[in-house]
C-alpha cells in the first residue's frame, strides 16, 4: 500500500510542478488533461499526508514515554493516535480501489416495460418517475430522447439522458429487471400480480472512446409521433439509425429538429456499441463479472417493490426496507449507499 501512496505522490508533485509551466498554460487541452488528473489524484494524496503525520507523531510520542513528566501525556497521545492510524489504513485502502472509468459520465436511460402487458407498462412510468424525482435532488438534467407510451399508461419504451455531477456512478447500480407486487389498476378482482420492467444504464460516451464507420450506417427519417407539437407530428423530423454490423437500431423523435434527432441517436448508437464491447470484454473474464454490483444484465432481477406491504428489496445485496413510498418519490440515497459500500467492500476482498 505503501508503495502505491508513494507513487500516487511523486505524480501528484509532478503535475503540480507541470501545471505551472508556460507550454501547459498555454494549451488548453493539456492543462484540462493534467488537472483533471491531479485533481482524481488530490484526496488520496491529501489522506496519505496526514496519514504521515501520525506516524511522525507517534514517533515522537514514543520518545516522550520515559519521560517523568510527559510520560503520561505521551502514552494518552500515542493511544489516540494508534486509533487514527487504524482509521487512516482503512481509509486509504478504500481510497485506493480502483476507480471506474466511467463514473464521472453522464448517463442514457432505457427503461421498458416487461412481463405483464399493460402493467408492466404503467410500472416502467412508475420508475422513470422515481429516477426524475432521485434526478431532481441530485440538481441533474433529464432530456427524453424517445418514448413509445403504453395503452393503458407508462411506457413500452422510453429512453432519456440524464447528465449532471457523477452521474454515473450512483446510477450504473440499476441495471437489471426490476419486479413489482401490486394490484393493477387494470385487474378487476382485487389480485395481487407480479409484472417486471428492465432498465439499462450506459455511460454517456465521447467520440475519442468509439469510432463507428459512417458506410456501416442505414439513417431513416420520418414524422414523429406522440408529444411534441404539430411541428413535430406533420414533418418527417424523427430518426431512425441502424448499425448494420450489429443490428442496432436506435431511435430519436423528442427534438423539434432532423438534426439535433441525429446527433442525440448518434450518442445513443456510440453509447450502445460501448456498453457491448463492455459485456464482450467482461464474457472473456469468465465469473468475474458476477462478482461486480451494477452491471447485470437486462435479465438479471435486481429489486422487487412489493406496495401491499409498502417494501423495497433489493436481492443483490439482501437489502430491505419498509419505505417504498418515499422510494417512489426519489428517496434512492440509502440503497443506493449500500450498493456502493457493499461493492467496495467486495472490491477490498478481491472478489
Amino acid at each position: 500500500m505503501i508503495e502505491r501512496l508513494e507513487a500516487i505522490s511523486k505524480r501528484y508533485l509532478e503535475l503540480t510542478e507541470k501545471l505551472s509551466t508556460p507550454e501547459v498554460l498555454s494549451d488548453y487541452n493539456e492543462l484540462k488533461k493534467l488537472s483533471k488528473e491531479q485533481k482524481d489524484l488530490e484526496e488520496q494524496y491529501n489522506k496519505y499526508q496526514e496519514y504521515k503525520k501520525v506516524l511522525s507523531d507517534m514517533e515522537e510520542a514514543k520518545e516522550l514515554l520515559d519521560d517523568p513528566e510527559m510520560g503520561e501525556m505521551a502514552s494518552l497521545e500515542l493511544e489516540d493516535l494508534t486509533n487514527k492510524k487504524e482509521q487512516l489504513t482503512k481509509e486509504l485502502e478504500f481510497l485506493l480501489i480502483p476507480k471506474d472509468e466511467n463514473d464521472d459520465k453522464n448517463i442514457i436511460m432505457e427503461i421498458r416495460g416487461a412481463a405483464g402487458g399493460d402493467e408492466a407498462n404503467i410500472f416502467a412510468g412508475d420508475l422513470f418517475r422515481m429516477y426524475q424525482h432521485y434526478a431532481d435532488k441530485n440538481k441533474w438534467k433529464i432530456e427524453i430522447i424517445n418514448e413509445e407510451p403504453g395503452t393503458a399508461g407508462g411506457f413500452s419504451q422510453i429512453e432519456a439522458i440524464i447528465k449532471g455531477d457523477n452521474v454515473y456512478s450512483k446510477l450504473k447500480y440499476e441495471s437489471g429487471s426490476h419486479r413489482v407486487q401490486r394490484i393493477p389498476v387494470t385487474e378487476s378482482n382485487g389480485r395481487i400480480q407480479t409484472s417486471t420492467a428492465t432498465v439499462l444504464i450506459m455511460p454517456e460516451v465521447e467520440d475519442v472512446d468509439i469510432e463507428i464507420n459512417p458506410n456501416d450506417l442505414r439513417i431513416d427519417v420520418y414524422c414523429a409521433t406522440g408529444h411534441g407539437g404539430q411541428g413535430v407530428n406533420t414533418t418527417p423530423s424523427a430518426v431512425r439509425i441502424t448499425h448494420l454490423p450489429t443490428n442496432t437500431v436506435v431511435t430519436c423523435q423528442n427534438e423539434r429538429s432532423q438534426i439535433q434527432n441525429k446527433q442525440e441517436a448518434m450518442q445513443v448508437l456510440k453509447s450502445r456499441l460501448y456498453q457491448m464491447a463492455q459485456e464482450e470484454q467482461d464474457a472473456k473474464v469468465g465469473n468475474e463479472r458476477r462478482s461486480k454490483i451494477g452491471t447485470g444484465d437486462r435479465a438479471e432481477k435486481i429489486r422487487t417493490y412489493n406496495y401491499p406491504q409498502n417494501r423495497v428489496t433489493d436481492h443483490r445485496i439482501g437489502y430491505t426496507t419498509n419505505t417504498l413510498d418515499r422510494v417512489m418519490d426519489g428517496a434512492l440515497d440509502d440503497i443506493i449507499e449500500a450498493l456502493i459500500t457493499e461493492d467496495m467492500a467486495r472490491k477490498l476482498k478481491g472478489e
